[in-house]
């Protein structure tokens, strides 16, 4: 309760909060709005924003109806974003743990390794592992999962190493605990928060990376996607502006709205690094 009533006095956050869910409630129904899919061809091709009734967003290059595009899209843009971050946090966790909490050599080699990956543009590496495995779904939440997961473990490493010298630390030493169940029940807890805000940043970002593959055309043509959409749109951008636009608004709202729930978890987690005039 106290957690929410944190979070709950960054108005911002709420809003953010209430336009996730909306959605997530409009993937989770697309298809009962749509039934027929976002790849059926309702109508001519072309037709504009209001044009014909039930048709509010217009139709595409290929008379498929852009509101089931946009709704649809959804499913796979917050499920790439969710379970790459998922991964990525799976993959960055334990190693910045092992590698901030037991030092030396392990601490040495677990850095290099990250810096590895680091070494080449997330965007860059991201193409070229989506063009090596294909453009599947599956490949590209691989990819950005391997480009998102050296931050989590520096930030992960950066909080274990501050917490392994905190007093309940020694207290459990003293206690006979084995180094590994104390990174685990004891030191890992302690740092789940700042773990958390930055995986709701990670989804926003990782939406924003598979819309930004699927522009380029590295995307899964058998998916729909808010990136797919903007991409098919763009050789029509001039004639038919709102085939991109709404995939477009789509995209900024949740990013949008992800970033606002991170700054109010950050707010809610860690309240004595609260804004200055906050109240």
């Amino acid at each position: 309760m106290k957690l929410w009533k944190r979070f709950a006095r960054n108005r911002a956050a709420l809003v953010g909060l209430a336009v996730l869910i909306a959605v997530i409630v409009l993937a989770l129904a697309a298809p009962l709005l749509y039934p027929g899919g976002p790849w059926r061809m309702v109508q001519r091709p072309f037709l504009p924003p209001m044009g014909v009734d039930g048709l509010y967003l217009g139709t595409d290059t290929l008379g498929r109806d852009v509101a089931a595009g946009i709704v649809y899209g959804a499913r796979v843009s917050l499920l790439v974003g969710l379970v790459s971050t998922l991964v990525a946090l799976c993959i960055g966790v334990p190693l910045g743990a092992v590698a901030g909490f037991y030092g030396g050599w392990t601490d040495e080699g677990a850095m290099r390794f990250t810096e590895f990956f680091q070494t080449i543009p997330n965007f860059a590496l991201a193409i070229v592992l989506v063009a090596i495995l294909q453009p599947t779904l599956g490949s590209i939440t691989l990819a950005i999962a391997i480009v998102s997961w050296p931050p989590v473990a520096r930030l992960v490493r950066a909080e274990v190493m501050s917490l392994r010298k905190r007093e309940f630390v020694d207290a459990a030493h003293l206690a006979g605990l084995s180094r590994p169940r104390i990174l685990i029940s004891q030191v890992l807890p302690n740092a789940v928060s700042p773990i958390i805000v930055m995986a709701s940043l990670m989804v926003a970002t990782a939406i924003l990376l598979e819309s930004s593959l699927a522009f380029l055309g590295l995307g899964d043509p058998n998916a729909m996607s808010w990136g797919y959409m903007i991409g098919a749109a763009r050789t029509v951008i001039r004639s038919a502006w709102w085939l991109s636009f709404f995939p477009g608004i789509a995209i900024i709202i949740t990013v949008l709205a992800l970033n606002l729930i991170g700054e109010g978890l950050n707010d809610a987690l860690n309240p004595n690094l609260e804004r200055a005039g906050k109240p």
